[in-house]
């Protein structure tokens, strides 16, 4: 038979984060253990991005493709419609490519233009930071038989100061008001509709982890009334980004050299 090359992986037997946020019967994932998910998940997607040479979109980030080990520990799986980002020219801003996916967690710059880059990564990671915030999935399906998107749902209730229906009503208040109104902040930064005004994912890790400021969200620090939490989450949405050291960025996202622009693209 010869030589063949395999591929090995770890063997994560406690399914996925899917099954437990949303699955009927499965215990309430506790607010300690979602924040632990959620930097984990955003550690993993930020080692494909800046840590892989070359760059790494995974294209399908989603709560059924994290992986929990008995410690809930997060893994990113489900590389199949990964692509990779082969042209290191600071002048090439994204690859297009036929739209794939999973409805709800798509980048809009990217269902409309199929033009993929690291922030269509960020902006699927956020629908999936919002699912942990309010445990509903990423569409909402009503009673009237019309569903809605995780984002637009979410986006209505801050504008409506709508406080207990963003948080997940079976954490019964048990969660850290501070961190609470960190993770919705950090979502609502990776959904923004413009991908250039998106965080980069270590950015994310780093606020989710208290290691940079989130001052640029807002006028003020974060604060742990609710009034505040919903105040610092709602201007996240439309303002600008973290602070601390960030790069230039093309419109679609990339980071670029900043005397650089152009509008060529990798084909993928």
């Amino acid at each position: 038979m010869g030589l063949r090359d395999l591929l090995v992986y770890e063997f994560v037997p406690n399914k996925t984060l899917e099954f437990h946020l949303h699955e009927n019967g499965q215990p309430v994932i506790l607010w300690e253990r979602r924040l632990k998910i959620a930097i984990g998940s955003a550690k993993g997607i930020a080692y494909l991005h800046e840590d892989c040479s070359p760059t790494i979109i995974h294209l399908d980030i989603k709560a059924s493709n994290i992986l929990l080990d008995p410690r809930l520990e997060a893994k990113v799986s489900d590389f199949g419609l990964a692509k990779i980002f082969l042209d290191a020219s600071p002048y090439v801003t994204h690859i297009s490519t036929r739209v794939m996916g999973t409805f709800g967690y798509l980048a809009p710059e990217y269902a409309l233009t199929g033009k993929l880059t690291d922030k269509s990564d960020v902006y699927s990671y956020g629908v999936m930071l919002l699912e942990l915030i309010t445990g509903h999935r990423a569409i909402i399906e009503l009673e009237s038989s019309v569903n809605h998107s995780l984002v637009d749902w979410v986006t209505r209730a801050l504008e409506d100061n709508d406080f207990e229906a963003l948080v997940d009503l079976r954490l019964n208040g048990a969660y850290n008001n501070s961190k609470m109104a960190t993770m919705v902040s950090c979502a609502a930064a990776c959904i923004r509709q413009s991908a250039w005004l998106r965080p980069r994912m270590i950015q994310v890790v780093r606020a989710l982890e208290d290691d940079i400021s989130l001052t640029t969200l807002s006028n003020s620090s974060l604060n742990t009334s609710l009034e505040m939490f919903i105040q610092n989450a709602r201007q996240c949405i439309n303002n600008g980004g973290f602070s601390g050291h960030s790069e230039s960025t093309s419109e679609y996202g990339l980071n670029l050299n900043p005397s650089g622009s152009s509008t060529e693209s990798q084909k993928n």
